[in-house]
């Protein structure tokens, strides 16, 4: 029977694996549950980022004269 979910093979260092295994062990879960969740972390540090990357830029170009009013956005 296929699975459910997609999956993928990662080759790891022994110290990173190690590392996994043992929060796995301490937190009761598997090493591939714990493997997806330390993903899922990962790839949200990783948006927040991008994102954080992208409010910088522009912040540094916000003009105040240029921005609009709540009564200019919310005009009926």
């Amino acid at each position: 029977m296929p699975a459910k979910n997609p999956r993928i093979n990662v080759v790891l260092e022994k110290p990173v694996y190690d590392a996994i295994r043992k929060i796995a062990k301490k937190e009761g879960v598997s090493i591939s549950l714990k493997a997806r969740d330390l993903l899922r972390e990962a790839l949200e540090i990783h948006e927040d980022n991008i994102l954080e990357s992208i409010a910088s830029e522009r912040e540094g170009t916000f003009n105040r004269r240029n921005t609009l009013t709540d009564d200019d956005v919310w005009k009926d």
